[in-house]
């Protein structure tokens, strides 16, 4: 992974956490298919180290808590939740009303994004758990935040069944709030096989209680946006023995059944089609490579052009050759973090029936130093037939999305491709994990994805592209190196991917590399994978490429 090369080889300029300074059988076919292809089991996983395919789990069982609409209160509930706006009265519809705004006044609650005030009452002769939670100025964010905090406080509670008191809120603002709470449900305890009685989640059903006429439409969209989001934590959670290439296109085979188009190219197909950048990165593994092709087309064919996502797929990167120190290399599972988000919207799209015409494209790989590995030195010829000098074999994100951003380009046409991947250590230097980056050579597009960021919550930040960093990329025996210098090695990474881009093509690469995990819990999720980047390209794709 390219962000660890200038801490190896120079001194830091500031100090990371250990983290940040180590981040960084299917069907295969024979010849390239222009469209769908029906997904069988050809290829069977063997060898000690090979999962199963019956060891695959799906997203659905990592996350058991559902959300529910009913008009009326359901006589099972055993919490009350009631939102409440910043600065608004405390007047919950419960018998015990003064006792919640007294609970309410000497907790200083007033309505504050995220706030919880909890206190047991009497309601209808038995006991009930009730939560106030602040929803600020009732901005759409808000209400996620607002539902996240409830099932943060409720999931391991001994609560089984919850209702959110949806009178007088909005039907749109209520959906978020669902969706704030499904997010926030999402854990993986796969591989827990012991876990005390007071770690398990309980919490099976929230309902949103409302009577508006369009909230299960409204419901049924933020849905289907959680889905894709879980699905890309399932994806990033997983360890490398688990998920690797073929795992990885194992996992997205059931997408066809929501009616995307599935394309795999195995190594023989890449190495017909000369994909000599991204092959060299897989040549040390025993993981072999692929590339996997996610098309949805919601417009019957009136969008002719696809908008193009390419997604970084290193499902384990250890540096390669030019190895990564041990310390934190774990994290490292989650180098396939822009295929994750590449395969995450995909599945929002096709579960919303979104009416949009895109392609999402994963270049996967593993990135291993064994014998027969690339070397420190070594020169490849990409399928643009442009050559690169691979000065470092930790820089090997760019060197997958080489290949995969032409063949996508070669395949597809298109009018816009955006790229996205877990690329640079600089990146986390520079903006941390509040933002990620952004880069392109169209100030429109790039506009477009800042207000999408905004919008969705999953921030960008905008980086320059131009000639004089492009020169910091030449090499004295191949048309480039894979490196740069110490300096700005965000930027050169975003030019190197850029010497892959055709002329008239509009081009955006996110540099995701600090967003994807988190060490502590945030707006809408748990410790671990965020899933960020599926409601950023979501956003974008329904503000600007839904006919």
């Amino acid at each position: 992974m390219a962000r660890i090369v200038a801490l190896r080889h120079h001194r830091p300029p500031i100090a990371l956490r250990r983290r940040d300074r180590n981040r960084l059988a299917i069907h295969e076919i024979a010849s390239f298919v222009p469209f769908g292809v029906a997904l069988g089991v050809a290829e069977r996983y063997s060898g000690a180290n090979f999962a199963p395919p019956g060891a695959i789990l799906s997203s659905q069982e990592l996350s058991s808590m559902k959300i529910a609409l009913s008009a009326s209160r359901p006589a099972d509930t055993g919490c009350l939740v009631f939102p409440v706006a910043k600065g608004a009265a405390i007047a919950p519809a419960i018998e015990a009303q003064g006792l919640a705004a007294e609970a309410a006044a000497a907790s200083r609650f007033t309505g504050e994004v995220g706030a919880l005030v909890e206190l047991f009452v009497s309601e209808g002769g038995k006991t009930v758990r009730v939560l106030l939670v602040g929803t600020g100025e009732g901005k759409a964010a808000d209400f996620e935040r607002a539902g996240a905090a409830v099932v943060a406080r409720l999931l391991t509670s001994g609560v089984t069944q919850a209702t959110v008191d949806g009178s007088g809120v909005d039907a749109g603002a209520l959906a978020h709030l669902g969706l704030g709470a499904l997010l926030r449900s999402w854990r993986i305890d796969t591989y827990r096989t012991k876990l005390t009685e007071k770690a398990r989640p309980t919490l099976e059903t929230l309902t949103l209680q409302s009577g508006a006429a369009d909230l299960p439409a409204l419901w049924a969209d933020r849905e289907a946006l959680a889905q894709g989001v879980a699905f890309t934590r399932e994806l990033v959670s997983e360890p490398a023995n688990i998920l690797y290439p073929e795992s990885f296109v194992e996992r997205c085979r059931p997408l066809a059944d929501l009616g995307i188009e599935i394309i795999v190219l195995d190594e023989a197909e890449m190495e017909r089609l000369g994909m000599g950048a991204l092959l060299g990165v897989a040549q040390g593994s025993v993981r072999k490579p692929r590339l996997l092709a996610l098309r949805w087309d919601g417009t019957g064919g009136a969008q002719e052009t696809p908008l193009v996502l390419v997604g970084k797929g290193v499902t384990f990167d250890t540096g390669g050759i030019s190895l990564k120190p041990g310390p934190g290399m774990e994290d490292m599972k989650w180098d396939m973090g822009g295929a994750g988000a590449v395969a995450g919207t995909l599945k929002a799209l096709a579960a919303r029936k979104a009416k949009a015409h895109v392609v999402g494209v994963c270049g996967l790989v593993e990135n291993m130093p064994d014998g027969g590995a690339q070397r420190p030195g070594d020169i490849v010829t990409t399928m643009s037939g442009q050559t690169v000098e691979v000065l470092n074999t930790d820089a090997e994100g760019r060197l997958v999305l080489s290949d995969a951003v032409w063949w996508a380009q070669q395949t597809w046409k298109p009018a816009t491709l955006i790229d996205l991947a877990t690329l640079t250590g600089a990146m986390i230097v520079a903006l941390g994990h509040e933002h990620a980056g952004l880069f392109s050579n169209d100030d429109g597009l790039a506009n477009q994805l800042l207000a999408a960021g905004l919008e969705s919550g999953d921030k960008l930040w905008r980086f320059p592209v131009a000639d004089a960093y492009d020169k910091l990329l030449e090499s004295p025996i191949a048309d480039m190196k894979n490196i740069g210098p110490r300096f700005a090695g965000s930027i050169t990474a975003a030019q190197f991917i850029k010497r892959f881009i055709q002329d008239g093509v509009k081009w955006a690469h996110l540099d995701i590399a600090g967003m994807v995990w988190a060490d502590k819990p945030g707006a809408t999720w748990d410790k671990g994978a965020t899933g960020y980047g599926v409601r950023l390209l979501d956003q974008l794709i329904r503000d600007h490429y839904q006919a």
